[in-house]
């Protein structure tokens, strides 16, 4: 089968489509030919081996998993044994970044748990878009957020691939939510439901007298002295990628500073879900939860896809189509 690989840290050019050996689905797997795929900042971090960090578990000098691509979306064609979950025939979507990656591909095998059932309601390629980026928004509003119903909820990178699902789970779960975006993604935000809408390039939110009870942050970098500032007394703070000063911040000094006040400072490490993925899919098919698609690209150009992703632009998600014999 085809599939993309990297051998070397690097640009998008150390990205190939090579020949590999297809999977066969152990007993506790299933078997996916692969429909979709999305590209996500995970992706471009393991390509490049940085954060350095990233190497004491990647591979310090060449990764030791050259493979790429965790959220896939397809069609269960094998089961091991010992599946009960699924069946040959039925469409499934899931995240790999606990079993070896590879969305990037014809074929993946992966334990069932890696999988739910695809909403009936989305495409394949809408479907590859949702399972990293949607269950880490809502990891982080309800497992670190606690989000509650009535709550004013500040989105900042609300128009990127977390932010679009986070500002839809937090209106789906009765908050009150302001984006922040820049100037061509404010329509699209509001579009998605927000109350209200930032444009980062005309205002600075931390300069705004309003107070949020929970921030989540999904962009690249402002100061946690910002965010503190319209934090509710008793807020919490949340962030979920951006930079690595971002995170690093929220790391050292949450705790501290979480500590010395009634705010809580969390940095959020998500984990793939099938139960979380499950809570989306059903917003999803009950209409609450739309996946945005920015760009897709055949498999042949995940390099593309990958370099579009890190250039931090995307309007939402960039879907990978894998085609089999030329035929999707």
């Amino acid at each position: 089968m085809l599939a993309i690989v990297f051998h070397n840290y690097g640009s998008p050019d150390v990205l190939k489509l090579e020949e590999v050996q297809k999977p066969v689905a152990q007993e506790n797997e299933v078997l996916v030919k692969v429909v979709a795929a999305s590209a996500a900042a995970g992706d471009w971090h393991r390509m490049r081996g940085a954060p350095y960090l990233l190497r004491l578990s990647e591979g310090l000098l060449n990764p030791k998993n050259p493979r790429l691509g965790a959220s896939v979306a397809g069609r269960v064609e094998a089961v091991g044994k010992n599946v009960t979950q699924f069946h040959p025939g039925d469409a499934v979507f899931g995240d790999l970044s606990a079993s070896g990656y590879g969305a990037f591909a014809e074929y993946v095998a992966a334990p069932e748990s890696a999988f739910v059932l695809k909403p009936t309601n989305l495409t394949f390629e809408q479907a590859a878009a949702v399972p990293v980026s949607a269950v880490t928004a809502l990891q982080g509003l309800t497992d670190l957020g606690r989000i509650q119903p009535g709550q004013k909820v500040l989105i900042n990178g609300a128009s990127g691939g977390v932010g679009t699902f986070a500002v839809q789970l937090a209106k789906a779960l009765g908050a009150e939510v302001t984006g922040v975006c820049s100037t061509g993604k404010v329509a699209m935000v509001r579009a998605l439901g927000a109350d209200h809408v930032i444009d980062y390039t005309k205002e600075d939110f931390a300069q705004s007298g309003k107070q949020y009870d929970l921030i989540l942050a999904a962009n690249g970098y402002q100061p946690l002295s910002a965010y503190q500032r319209v934090l509710a007394p008793q807020g919490i703070y949340v962030t979920t990628g951006g930079s690595m000063q971002q995170m690093l911040e929220a790391m050292i000094l949450g705790p501290l500073r979480s500590k010395q006040g009634g705010q809580t400072i969390g940095n959020l490490l998500a984990k793939p879900s099938q139960k979380h993925l499950s809570i989306v899919k059903d917003l999803i098919e009950a209409g609450k939860v739309t996946p945005v698609i920015d760009k897709c690209f055949p498999l042949h150009d995940v390099a593309d896809a990958v370099r579009y992703v890190e250039a931090g632009h995307a309007k939402g998600k960039v879907v990978i189509a894998v085609e089999h014999n030329g035929t999707p």
